[in-house]
């Protein structure tokens, strides 16, 4: 097992997690002492020097992670490409629960939970010194206070936004919902409700081939230990994925819902263990894994609280066959032995020598996987 928070894994400990893996797969620690870390984002390939030098070419590129918790955003640099970060630094501070992280042409966009800002490092010290709000009236807190942004193929800024209660009917439309920005800076641009009828989409990406928007969802809580299902969702502009009326495949919810409003709503393209949590996504898009890894998605699984016995606290593959997903199976499952949960697992991403991600808001920690044949 793993060490606990706040320390590296001895190397016994470490084989015996990597063990816990497919075979050639070994786990490690990239960063400890990252607090609350929860979504992440590589930079730029090419950024300024501190001092006003020429920009950097050969720079590997710097991994940053948001600290909900602390209101921060932190900077990871491992410049001498040793598989570890060479240190902790603070990108911004002071921040209102900073959580969804996107790069797009040189300013990092962060979605606070009532706004989305752009921050930008001018002289490459990895401080932000300049700082933009892009949209600036998001609904604020409530049950789910955590805001992701991305940029889908067509340039878009997507954002989403979770619901205000475990089940209810909204006030605001924007709740429950994927939405849609021109991404030019302005506080003021309209909103597009892209999607609705997503109860907690936190994490959520595009396919690498076909361009598809692709969304995991959590279900509510309260029907027992395996309903409703976790889902995972083709996204397509307009639709009504059911929340809080349905769920699954067009059941209906046992307060809200009923046979005729589910016959109007998406079903979910594929389910997954209730009370899972899943959160971060991302499609492998590297070429350190084996061929077959290549276009399938993992996911991150927070793990139960509303769950007798519980579940997830892990890293899953779903494979995807014709561009649809086929068949879940456990990736990374190291970090809930015992009854305790030493970890939990937040967000992916595949790093751009191909190894893979992963955030840990309980720890504090990134750990990293990496593929040797």
């Amino acid at each position: 097992m793993l060490a606990g928070c706040g320390s590296a894994p001895a190397p016994g400990e470490a084989a015996a997690a990597s063990e816990a893996l497919p075979l050639g797969f070994t786990l490690t620690v990239f960063a400890e002492d990252v607090g609350g870390a929860r979504l992440m984002a590589f930079g730029p390939d090419t950024r300024p020097q501190a001092g006003g030098q020429a920009p950097d070419e050969g720079a590997p590129p710097v991994l940053y992670v948001s600290s909900t918790r602390s209101g921060r955003v932190l900077a990871l640099p491992d410049r001498n490409r040793d598989g570890r970060a060479d240190e902790v630094v603070t990108f911004a501070k002071s921040l209102r629960r900073p959580h969804g992280l996107a790069w797009r042409q040189g300013w990092l966009y962060v979605g606070e939970t009532h706004r989305v800002i752009r921050l930008r490092d001018t002289n490459g010290d990895l401080r932000a010194d300049e700082q933009e709000v892009v949209v600036a009236d998001l609904p604020a807190g409530g049950q789910h206070f955590t805001r992701t942004v991305g940029f889908g193929p067509d340039g878009g800024l997507y954002v989403s936004v979770g619901s205000s209660c475990n089940v209810c009917q909204e006030d605001d439309p924007r709740r429950a919902a994927i939405l849609r920005y021109q991404a030019d800076g302005s506080p003021d641009a309209p909103t597009t409700i892209y999607a609705r009828g997503l109860r907690n989409s936190v994490g959520f990406t595009w396919h690498p081939e076909t361009g598809e928007m692709w969304a995991a969802n959590n279900g509510r809580d309260w029907l027992g230990d395996d309903l409703p299902p976790e889902e995972l969702n083709l996204i397509r502009a307009g639709k009504d994925y059911g929340w809080p009326y349905c769920y699954g495949n067009r059941l209906p919810d046992p307060e809200l819902g009923s046979p005729a409003r589910c016959a109007q709503t998406e079903p979910a393209t594929f389910e997954m263990q209730a009370h899972s949590a899943p959160l971060g996504l991302g499609f492998y898009t590297g070429e350190m894994f084996p061929e077959d890894y290549r276009g399938d998605l993992f996911i991150a699984f927070h793990g139960s609280w509303n769950r007798s016995t519980p579940t997830g606290y892990k890293v899953v593959r779903v494979r995807f066959r014709d561009n649809r997903p086929v068949a879940i199976e456990d990736f990374v499952d190291v970090w809930f032995r015992g009854g305790r949960a030493r970890h939990r697992p937040v967000d992916v991403k595949t790093g751009p020598e191909g190894a893979l991600y992963i955030s840990d808001d309980r720890g504090g920690t990134i750990f990293r996987v990496t593929y040797q044949n």
